[in-house]
């Protein structure tokens, strides 16, 4: 059965990478959640996509030039007025994330945003809370930035990584096994019946990423990928189950 990732939370609906929008993917039962993470300069993991505050925040500047302190006294529900519901969000910790993630049954997949900021320390550090917090078997690590997985192999050859794939790749369950990863996480324009097909024979995961059109939910459903990743996990979940019921 494919599974529903809530990409950075239910963020269709809540601010993103917020524990609001974790506690609401997990209420509407997505099967795991997709977050990305940046390190402040004094060392604490946190959950932000952009390198920059700006565009999610009332701040401004990288996240690599505020303490932990400072970061949290932002505001990650001021990007989106329609998302906006009464209560400011702060920027979570991973270690936060991580400690209510051990009380479900949630998976998680951790986007190390380190393609463009050389995060020194950075892949360590996320080992080190996912053994802290025993959610070892239940994560994910992905990123743009393949050598960072490579090393993360290096580090635990036993820990899942996933290469994000922003282009069509000849063959990418190929790449995948090559540098030891368990699946890859392909745009999903770039998933094909057929790379699904030869990828899942190949048993290498395959998980689109941002899947919001119902037509092409179904499609990668029908066509069983491992997980389709989503702004809307309500509307996804929905769909599955009714694709199911029609299944002879």
């Amino acid at each position: 059965m494919t599974e529903i990732f809530a990409h950075r939370g239910y963020s269709g609906k809540y601010p993103e990478n917020t524990m609001k929008a974790f506690i609401e993917a997990e209420r509407v039962s997505a099967d795991g959640l997709e977050l990305d993470v940046q390190m402040t300069k004094d060392g604490e993991i946190v959950v932000i996509h952009d390198e920059k505050v700006d565009r999610t925040t009332g701040g401004n500047g990288y996240v690599k030039d505020y303490t932990a302190k400072e970061i949290r006294k932002l505001d990650a529900s001021l990007h989106n007025k329609k998302l906006r519901f009464g209560k400011k969000e702060p920027i979570p910790f991973l270690k936060e994330v991580f400690e209510w993630l051990s009380t479900t049954n949630l998976i998680c997949n951790v986007e190390l945003k380190n393609n463009r900021v050389a995060y020194h320390g950075m892949e360590e550090k996320v080992f080190s809370l996912i053994d802290e917090y025993g959610v070892r078997d239940r994560v994910i690590i992905s990123s743009f930035n393949h050598y960072s997985l490579v090393y993360v192999k290096r580090l635990d050859r036993g820990i899942e990584t996933a290469p994000i794939l922003p282009v069509g790749l000849y063959m990418p369950w190929v790449y995948a096994q090559s540098i030891q990863a368990k699946g890859f996480h392909p745009i999903y324009i770039a998933a094909h019946d057929e790379i699904i097909k030869k990828s899942l024979e190949q048993k290498i995961a395959i998980r689109p990423y941002t899947v919001n059109k119902e037509k092409d939910m179904e499609r990668l459903i029908i066509s069983g990928c491992t997980a389709i990743i989503t702004d809307f996990p309500a509307r996804a979940v929905k769909l599955r189950t009714e694709i199911l019921k029609k299944k002879p």
